[in-house]
């Protein structure tokens, strides 16, 4: 408990009158100094795993900051994207070898710095890759913020072309048995942000918002347009989530592509000649060879029934032409014969025969005494009505 306290006096000298912490009042004395939000979340997530740690070994009764925002959150008024005509002007004002492979590292390889990079080790560096011609070279970077996590202690990342010849040169004024690529800046509180500074001044450009963030941001920025997101995150070190909520810029060169239209353009050719110059171009001889005598075709004219067969209820469509209505069987006349009604292209018609088996009492079943011809409906009073 005792621990505890200190901890809050040295972070902030209030507390209530009842001796009870309150965590909301060292979040606004945070926001007093000037901090901004994302820091204020990151030290209360902080403060809510320490706390928590004294809670569960009952060193207090309760964590005071338990109910302070502490998710993680990105300030993207503060991305900026550093050119490659930017970053050549720092690479010519970098003062030493040292310094300019840690600027490439940064923006050409998406390095975190400086923790990757004066853990990059020459023992760690394929030159060949698994073609052994050089095409798949790759550096094993080990990664201090994200070892914690499984499969994060360490990550393959290419040697990219523009990170090639500082390499390079590098190895060859390294000293015999050296084992780290950077070694002027051991000390993990080194603070190189100050030369930084002092070097991208001397370029004649004015200092970007995060000095290296914005370096790895460019450079998976710049890796997303060529090559697909899991592969980008790999080399990079963070999730497709992280990537796209502090990462992914939509840079200036997106809007000059987007306004250039390309998809009106895509089937369009330059015309290069008139029309009269095209009408008198001649046809190759196989074409003409191929093409059929079209006067035989231009001779004949088209009747007034048109090339299609006639419709056996005249040139009405099918779906507009009045069908005979089939009779009612309580209308009909009685007859001595049973008949059946075929169908064919001409019409309807009906066929008689005799009956099976023959009624002994001479009693007479019919349903048809006469046939059927097409455009004269059967004799009834709803058939007439109809007409």
């Amino acid at each position: 408990m005792a621990i505890c306290k200190y901890l809050w006096r040295c972070s902030c000298p209030l507390a209530l009158s009842s001796g009870k912490l309150s965590g909301r009042e060292w979040r606004l004395y945070l926001a007093d100094q000037g901090l901004a939000e994302g820091t204020i979340r990151k030290r209360c997530n902080n403060a809510k795993q320490f706390f928590r740690v004294a809670t569960r070994k009952n060193l207090i009764p309760s964590n005071p900051f338990i109910d302070l925002k502490s998710a993680a959150i990105s300030n993207r008024s503060r991305d900026y994207f550093i050119s490659r005509e930017e970053a050549q002007r720092v690479l010519d004002a970098c003062p030493d070898l040292q310094w300019r492979t840690i600027f490439a590292l940064s923006r050409f390889g998406g390095f975190r710095c400086p923790t990757e990079h004066v853990a990059l080790r020459w023992d760690g560096i394929d030159w060949g890759g698994s073609s052994g011609d050089g095409s798949g070279a790759k550096m094993l970077v080990h990664s201090p913020k994200t070892e914690h996590f499984q499969g994060g202690e360490s990550r393959w990342v290419p040697i990219f072309p523009e990170l090639r010849s500082y390499l390079e040169e590098m190895f060859e004024q390294a000293k015999p048995g050296a084992e780290y690529v950077i070694t002027r800046y051991r000390d993990p509180n080194v603070n190189l942000r100050t030369q930084m500074l002092k070097i991208i001044s001397r370029a004649g450009l004015k200092p970007w918002p995060k000095l290296f963030q914005n370096l790895r941001a460019t450079r998976e920025t710049e890796l997303a347009e060529k090559f697909p997101i899991h592969v980008v995150c790999a080399w990079i070190g963070n999730t497709p989530k992280v990537a796209k909520d502090s990462y992914l810029q939509v840079t200036d060169d997106h809007f000059a592509k987007a306004a250039q239209n390309p998809a009106q353009h895509l089937h369009e050719s330059p015309r290069t000649e008139s029309q009269s110059e095209k009408s008198d171009m001649k046809k190759a001889p196989a074409m003409q060879e191929l093409a059929g005598d079209c006067s035989l075709v231009q001779s004949h004219q088209v009747g007034p029934t048109g090339v299609e067969p006639a419709r056996p209820y005249g040139h009405m469509p099918l779906k507009h032409a009045r069908l005979p209505i089939p009779p009612r069987a309580h209308s009909l006349p009685k007859t001595s014969s049973r008949q059946s009604i075929e169908s064919t292209h001409e019409g309807l018609r009906v066929k008689s025969r005799e009956p099976e088996n023959a009624n002994p009492s001479g009693s007479r079943h019919s349903t048809l005494d006469s046939p059927l011809q097409i455009g004269s409906p059967p004799h009834s009073r709803r058939s007439r009505s109809r007409r």
